[in-house]
């Protein structure tokens, strides 16, 4: 795992938890995307009281929920200074989105040949999460993003019946880093690729595998070509 000097610290774009039911769990899944999305910056260590006052809680569920993260091997324990966001290089990012599309392309694939009956009503019911990512690329709202994106794809694989699926898929996107997203919402690119969401409902409703797993590959591409590749915003996406 590489190595990088600790950056300056920036403001982060952090919610407020107005429902304080399973707080820590909450906490967690907010510095999940931060991590994920890059806004909490490899290398640089930050504070559990700090991000608390940020937050507007109390240090304990921070401090539990990255104690969390440490396990997922997102950030690692500095003695008495705070917690620092580990590093991927990029050929463990691209193998991370290799094995996902060894999975997903295929599940995905089976689901959409599947869908019909409860399935398809199933299926139905996700449009309006697809529609929750559009919207929230389209305001560079990167936390909420990141999370109903998590939860979309989840869900979408849930309908095959196979929890192993889901639980290694949950695992590899938890360790991934897209660190070109805020690039890619500013310059109006990320809203367009996930327009691939509602294209995958429409797939699986239409029973159309072989149009799923073409989306599933295009739309995994996009983590392998560009956001692995912490590049600048490419042109908007258009074919395979």
């Amino acid at each position: 795992m590489s190595t990088r000097a600790a950056p300056a610290e920036a403001p982060l774009r952090l919610p407020n938890f107005d429902n304080r039911a399973n707080l820590r769990q909450q906490v967690a899944e907010a510095l999940r995307a931060l991590l994920i999305t890059g806004q909490m910056r490899p290398g640089h260590v930050y504070s559990a009281p700090r991000l608390a006052a940020e937050f507007g809680v109390s240090a304990t569920p921070v401090r539990e929920a990255m104690l969390d993260l440490v396990t997922e091997g997102l950030v690692e324990v500095v003695r008495n200074k705070g917690f620092r966001v580990t590093d991927l290089d990029d050929h463990e990012l691209d193998a991370l989105a290799e094995l996902r599309g060894l999975i997903e392309v295929p599940v995905m694939g089976m689901v959409a040949e599947e869908c019909e009956g409860p399935m398809a009503t199933a299926v139905e019911k996700l449009r309006p999460l697809a529609k929750r990512i559009t919207k929230a690329a389209a305001t560079n709202d990167l936390v909420t993003y990141t999370e109903v994106d998590n939860e979309f794809h989840t869900r979408f694989l849930a309908l095959h019946g196979n929890e192993h699926v889901v639980s290694v898929v949950r695992d590899m996107r938890h360790r991934s880093r897209l660190y070109g997203l805020e690039t890619l919402a500013e310059a109006g690119v990320l809203a367009q690729m996930s327009e691939e969401h509602e294209q995958m409902v429409d797939a699986a409703l239409r029973r159309d595998g072989d149009e799923m797993r073409r989306v599933m590959r295009q739309h995994i591409g996009h983590i392998r070509s560009t956001w692995a590749g912490r590049g600048t915003a490419p042109a908007p996406p258009g074919g395979d």
